[in-house]
């Protein structure tokens, strides 16, 4: 088997095996903890441009199903496993994990040691790396690169390029794409609700034009300071009156349009073992999540928002409402398979405030 090169940016070298496609490929590298839910992950859209090291030693046992993938093409730039299974079985699979990555041409490695990778990254936080199967290797090759590598802007290849729309229920749902899961819209429409899904950039006056009953925004990858051109549409969303409510990528820029801050985190927060209390219920959820930045709670002014969840592994901002606005948002994934499925009480909260029940 062919050889593959793991070079972080700050000297470590792994050498392993190669699986999947040929090449090299440079992103952000992180890790997620999931002990099931592969598919999902490599298909999420918020792991676009990253390579995601699987901490579980074994990945690949039941291969891969389509109507697992959270988009139609894998997302990720590659992919770092202790071992991928050689003979997965299950009665839903479709095709080999390794199949699959060839396929979707996937660079990946397998044969190294992902626990110490794991603790490096937790340890010295999410860096600049380099997956390569390209032959002599020299790390020196690579070094410039991966100083000065910035990752090209993801929102375009995960959003939809028009809008379209589904679902026959009563209620209609504007749903604004910023890298969309399946699971979402899925979860979504088990409510009987019909939802049009629109482009990222669509402007707030044409979504309102449609007389939606509530609107949603959800995603997605990269930075949330990155996309400030989209904050005053956002704004404008909000502050229309209709029912909001955003998930993950949206929750954050919802707090950045109406004057919050975001900050990187050393890690984040990927996997579907993320403990969130619901303050208001004092209750605690195992959740599902895929972030790299979070909300500042300072940063809300009281007036503005409130901090309705947090982490309990680091106190972070996990949910918030708008104290003058029928809106609120989430960071965790209240959609997810993989994962506690108690806390997906938050769609039916939304889909009181559209019934215009009270939503306090």
């Amino acid at each position: 088997m062919k050889k593959a090169y793991l070079a972080l940016a700050d000297g470590t070298v792994f050498e392993g095996k190669s699986l999947g496609a040929q090449g090299t490929v440079f992103g952000e590298i992180v890790f997620t903890t999931g002990m099931t839910g592969y598919t999902e992950v490599l298909t999420d859209p918020a792991f676009s441009g990253q390579l995601v090291t699987m901490t579980y030693p074994l990945i690949g046992n039941s291969g891969v199903n389509h109507e697992d993938y959270q988009s139609e093409h894998a997302t990720v730039s590659g992919v770092i496993m202790k071992e991928c299974a050689k003979h997965p079985n299950n009665f839903r699979m479709e095709e080999s994990l390794e199949s699959f990555l060839e396929r979707e041409h996937v660079v990946a490695i397998t044969g190294i040691d992902t626990r110490a990778l794991t603790k490096i990254i937790r340890t010295s936080g999410s860096m600049n790396a380099v997956l390569t199967t390209e032959e002599p290797f020299s790390f020196e090759a690579y070094s410039a690169k991966l100083a000065s590598y910035v990752a090209p802007p993801q929102l375009e290849a995960v959003s939809c390029k028009e809008a379209y729309t589904v679902g026959e229920g009563e209620k209609h749902v504007a749903v604004l794409d910023f890298g969309l899961r399946r699971d979402i819209l899925a979860s979504l429409l088990a409510k009987g609700v019909r939802a049009t899904v629109y482009p990222a950039a669509t402007k707030a006056e044409a979504i309102l034009a449609d007389k939606p009953d509530g609107i949603m925004l959800v995603g997605g990858p990269g930075n949330p300071a990155d996309y400030a051109s989209y904050l005053p549409e956002i704004k404008a969303l909000m502050e229309s009156e209709k029912p909001f409510f955003a998930i993950d990528l949206g929750h954050q820029l919802a707090a950045l349009a109406m004057g919050g801050k975001t900050e990187k985190l050393k890690f984040g927060h990927r996997g579907a073992n993320q403990p969130v209390k619901d303050l208001a219920a004092d209750r605690t959820f195992v959740t599902c999540q895929n972030h790299g930045y979070a909300v500042i709670g300072d940063s809300l002014d009281p007036a503005v928002a409130t901090v309705t969840h947090i982490n309990l592994n680091d106190q972070t901002v996990e949910g918030i409402r708008y104290v003058k606005l029928p809106a609120v948002s989430i960071q965790f994934h209240p959609d997810s398979k993989p994962g506690s499925k108690t806390d997906a009480y938050v769609f039916d909260e939304f889909i009181n405030m559209m019934g215009g029940k009270d939503n306090a």
